[in-house]
C-alpha cells in the first residue's frame, strides 16, 4: 500500500467518525400539507394524516365553538384577528377544537403547526418562513404551563408581543391550557397586593402571571359538564359509530364510568363510547 492509499484510508476512517455528530440535512418543506410539525433543527414535517374532527361532533360547547369560529373566519379571510387562549377543565375539547377549524377552515387556506412546549424558544425561526406563504397559519401549542424562568415562556411573551420584529400577519397562535394564566399562582403572590385610593393594585408576581395571558386578545373558558350535556355527548357519539343501543341501558353504566374517572367531560364520554361500541361489537 502506497503513502498516498493510507492516508485516503485514515480519510475515510475519519469521515467515518465525524458523520454522525454532523447535523442532518434539513428537508424542504411540502406546503401541500394541511398540517405541520416543528421538527428541530428547524424543519416543518408535514403531517399525512391529521386527525381532523368535524365542528358537529363537539356538542356541549356551542358558545366556545361560535367564538373560535368567527376569530378564526376573520383571519382567512384576512381581517384583524386575535391570538387566542383556550382555558379551563381537561377533558371538555380544548385542543378539539382547534383541530375543528382545521376541518372546517382548510379548504379557505388554513394550516396548523404543531408546536410543542419545549420548542416555543424557537418561534422565532418558526414563523420566519411564513412571511412570504399566502396561506393562513395557526401555531398550535398544547397545554400549555410554564416556571417563571422558563426560556420558552419568555419566547411566547416576545412573539406575542413585545419583539422588535413584527409579527407575520399570517400567523396567529392558538394555544390551550388547564390554567388561565398559563403559570402556577401561590398565596403568597397575593400577599404583595395594596389598596391605594380604594384601588386594589396587584403586585409584581402577579402582574408578571397576567402579563403572558393578556397578550392573547381572546379568551375562550371551558368548565365541567353537567351530567345531561355528558349523556348527550356519550349518545350522540355512539350514534355517530352506528352502534344501536337503547339509552336506559347505557345511562347507568355511561354514569358509573364517569364516576369511576372521576370526571364528567367529553374525553371521557368518548372513551366510553369506545369501550361500549367495542363490548357490543364481540
Amino acid at each position: 500500500m502506497t503513502d498516498i492509499d493510507r492516508l485516503f484510508t485514515r480519510l475515510d476512517a475519519l469521515l467515518d467518525r465525524l458523520e454522525p455528530l454532523l447535523p442532518p440535512t434539513v428537508q424542504a418543506t411540502d406546503w401541500d400539507a394541511l398540517a405541520f410539525r416543528w421538527r428541530r433543527p428547524g424543519h416543518l414535517q408535514a403531517v399525512r394524516h391529521p386527525q381532523l374532527i368535524e365542528p358537529e361532533a363537539l356538542l356541549g360547547i356551542e358558545r366556545q365553538k361560535a367564538l373560535l369560529a368567527r376569530n378564526t373566519e376573520q383571519f382567512v379571510r384576512g381581517l384583524p384577528a386575535n391570538n387566542a387562549l383556550l382555558w379551563g377543565s381537561r377533558g371538555t375539547g380544548k385542543s378539539s377544537l382547534i383541530r375543528a377549524m382545521l376541518e372546517h377552515f382548510g379548504a379557505q387556506g388554513l394550516r396548523l403547526i404543531e408546536v410543542e412546549k419545549r420548542d416555543l424558544a424557537d418561534l422565532p425561526e418558526i414563523v420566519e418562513p411564513l412571511y412570504e406563504r399566502p396561506e393562513r397559519f395557526v401555531i398550535f401549542s398544547d397545554d400549555l404551563s410554564f416556571e417563571a424562568d422558563d426560556p420558552s415562556y419568555k419566547a411566547l411573551k416576545a412573539t406575542l408581543d413585545g419583539s422588535v420584529a413584527a409579527a407575520p400577519d399570517n400567523v396567529l397562535i392558538y394555544a390551550t391550557s388547564n390554567r388561565r394564566h398559563l403559570l402556577p399562582e401561590y398565596q403568597r403572590d397575593n400577599q404583595d397586593a395594596r389598596v391605594a385610593d380604594g384601588e386594589l393594585h396587584h403586585g409584581e408576581a402577579v402582574e408578571e402571571k397576567i402579563s403572558l395571558s393578556e397578550r392573547f386578545g381572546l379568551w375562550i373558558g371551558f368548565h365541567a359538564f353537567r351530567q345531561d350535556d355528558y349523556l348527550n355527548i356519550v349518545f350522540h357519539t355512539l350514534r355517530r359509530m352506528q352502534v344501536v343501543f337503547e339509552e336506559s341501558e347505557v345511562r347507568p353504566e355511561a354514569l358509573r364510568f364517569a364516576l369511576e374517572r372521576g370526571s364528567r367531560s367529553g374525553r371521557v364520554a368518548a372513551q366510553f363510547a369506545r369501550d361500549w361500541a367495542g363490548r357490543t361489537g364481540l
